[in-house]
């Protein structure tokens, strides 16, 4: 297709916005894209081609949609706005490679979508909802080789911070432990319409075929690292055993930090996801399960 006919071209998506007498619903965090070479970058970070089986979250209007259906082997695009299906109908009309689902991407059914088949994620996704949505897609582990998505830039920085830095947090950690992030572009407002308030990122989560630590007891690592975040500005041992999810004594983390090796006056960031693994299995092996 023609790229001026595309709907990157911003005189299209006020053509067909109009056309439809769409009305941009802020319930949605609806942001759609206009601009083709920050397409072109999203496209190229997911490394997609013909063999490629791609899972859209959010498609719009279907901008990213009509890049992605050119390149791809088939697009499968799962929209939750009702009065957005019949603009995708239209927009998408000469793509037989690209199947559009009217609903929510929290509840479908995503293997059974691809039988098993191997599929990547791409979206533009709504910034109120990004770390539901993909700590949703990690946690449940289906078999997607990657995810690339549009998200509001402080949360990717966060995703991808190491220890010591003031963007390293559970976030970090928690996306860390299920992939391997890796940031492909910074994206200014002026690329969307409506304009956003917030710079964007483009973002790549390579998933990992198995957690990047191997834990005794998954649940509790996630539980002491919360907990570490919670009071960040309080030593580990006092931030973890004054959160309410665990009933850890300050004693019992000091003890289990002083084995590993660690000054008990230590902080949450200041801690790699393989020390937390360590401090989580030490303080198992001490009896302590400190879950309530």
């Amino acid at each position: 297709m023609d790229r001026e006919k595309m709907l990157s071209n911003p005189k299209e998506t006020i053509r067909v916005i109009q056309e439809n007498e769409f009305t941009f619903r802020k319930n949605y965090g609806q942001n759609f894209l206009i601009d083709s070479h920050v397409i072109d970058k999203i496209i190229d970070a997911a490394e997609i081609d013909k063999t490629t089986e791609v899972l859209e979250i959010g498609p719009g209007i279907g901008t990213l949609t009509q890049y992605l259906a050119e390149v791809a082997g088939s697009v499968t695009a799962v929209e939750i706005d009702d009065k957005l299906i019949p603009i995708l109908d239209k927009t998408l009309s000469e793509y037989d490679n690209v199947r559009i689902i009217h609903g929510d991407i929290m509840k479908q059914d995503i293997e059974s979508i691809f039988e098993g088949r191997p599929f990547k994620i791409v979206a533009n996704l709504p910034y109120y909802i990004t770390t539901p949505i993909i700590m949703s897609l990690l946690e449940s582990r289906i078999p997607a080789d990657s995810i690339t998505v549009m998200i509001q830039k402080e949360v990717a920085d966060r995703m991808k911070a190491g220890p010591g830095s003031k963007d390293y947090g559970a976030l970090s950690l928690a996306v860390q432990y299920y992939s391997e992030p890796y940031l492909a572009a910074n994206v200014p407002p002026n690329c969307f319409m409506p304009r956003p308030n917030v710079g964007s990122a483009v973002i790549r989560l390579r998933r990992l075929e198995k957690p990047s630590v191997e834990v005794e007891d998954e649940k509790l690592l996630f539980k002491i690292i919360r907990g570490a975040f919670n009071q960040r500005r309080k030593t580990l041992a006092n931030a973890v055993s004054n959160f309410e999810g665990l009933s850890y004594s300050r004693a019992d983390v000091e003890k289990a930090l002083t084995n590993l090796g660690f000054d008990t006056r230590v902080r949450g960031e200041a801690l790699t996801l393989e020390e937390f693994g360590a401090l989580s299995d030490e303080l198992g092996r001490l009896g302590i399960t400190g879950q309530t």
